[in-house]
C-alpha cells in the first residue's frame, strides 16, 4: 500500500478551545466554516457547547466528555468553552484544512473583500500572534451574531450571500483541493475496493504487508488555531519498530 494509511484519509488533531471571552461574554472559537471538508469533535476533558447555523436554522449543542458531534461542509460553528473543554478533532479530506477549506464569519465587507479578509485573517510573527488571534476570534463573533439573529428571525439572505461570498475567497486555491483528496481519501476508499475484490477471489496476498503504526505525540508548542491552542498529529506511515 502507498500514500498515508491513517483511516479514511483524515487527519488528527487536540483542541484546547480557547478560555478568554469574546465581546458578547461567550468563551470560545473563531466561529467559521468548511467548504468541502466534514469535521468531528471527540470530546476528552471539560465542558462546552457547540453552537451551529446550517440549514435548519441555529442550534447549540451540549459538550462533555464522551460527546462526538461533527458538522458537514457549510455548517458555520462555534466552539464555547464553559470549563476546560478539550476535544480531539478528526477532519476529512487530510491536507485540505491547511490548503485554505475554511472562512471565518467576519462581518460582509470583510469576506467580500479578499485583501480585507486577508488582513483579518493573518496572525503575524511573534508576540503579536495571541493578540491577533483573539482580535480575528471577536471579528468572527461579530459577523457570527449578525447571521444567527437574520437565521433565528426567519430571514436566510444573510447566511446565502456568506455562502456565496466565502466561495468566492476560496475559488483559486480550490483548484488544488481535487488533487488532495485523490492521493487521500479517495485513494484509500480505492485501496479498501480493490482488497475486498482480492479478497473475493480468494488472494489475501497482501496481508503480509500488515504493519502497525504509531504517530509521535504531537508537538509541545501548540499553534493557535481557529477554534482554539492546537497541536496535530503526524500521520505519515512510520517505520514499525518491534
Amino acid at each position: 500500500m502507498t500514500g498515508p494509511s491513517f483511516p479514511g484519509g483524515t487527519s488528527l488533531s487536540h483542541l484546547d478551545i480557547y478560555h478568554d471571552a469574546a465581546p458578547d461574554g461567550i468563551c470560545g472559537g473563531s466561529p467559521h466554516i468548511h467548504l468541502v471538508s466534514t469535521e468531528a469533535y471527540l470530546v476528552v476533558e471539560g465542558r462546552g457547547a457547540l453552537q451551529t447555523i446550517d440549514g435548519e436554522g441555529f442550534r447549540e449543542t451540549d459538550l462533555e466528555a464522551g460527546s462526538v458531534v461533527w458538522f458537514t461542509p457549510g455548517t458555520i460553528h462555534r466552539a464555547v468553552n464553559r470549563g476546560g473543554l478539550k476535544v480531539l478533532v478528526l477532519m476529512s479530506n487530510v491536507g485540505l484544512p491547511e490548503a485554505g477549506d475554511a472562512v471565518m464569519t467576519f462581518p460582509p465587507h470583510i469576506v467580500g473583500d479578499p485583501a480585507a479578509y486577508a488582513e483579518a485573517e493573518a496572525l503575524g510573527e511573534g508576540e503579536e500572534r495571541a493578540a491577533r488571534a483573539a482580535r480575528r476570534r471577536d471579528l468572527a463573533v461579530t459577523g457570527f451574531q449578525a447571521l444567527r439573529d437574520a437565521v433565528v428571525a426567519g430571514d436566510r439572505a444573510p447566511l446565502d450571500d456568506f455562502y456565496a461570498s466565502a466561495g468566492a475567497l476560496v475559488r483559486d486555491r480550490a483548484a488544488a483541493w481535487s488533487e488532495l483528496v485523490r492521493a487521500g481519501a479517495l485513494a484509500q476508499a480505492q485501496t479498501s475496493l480493490t482488497l475486498t475484490e482480492a479478497a473475493a477471489r480468494g488472494d489475501v496476498a497482501h496481508l503480509r504487508d500488515a504493519r502497525a503504526r504509531v504517530a509521535p505525540a504531537p508537538p509541545g508548542e501548540r499553534a493557535f488555531g481557529m477554534c482554539g491552542r492546537i497541536r496535530a498529529y503526524d500521520l505519515t506511515d512510520q517505520e514499525n519498530t518491534r
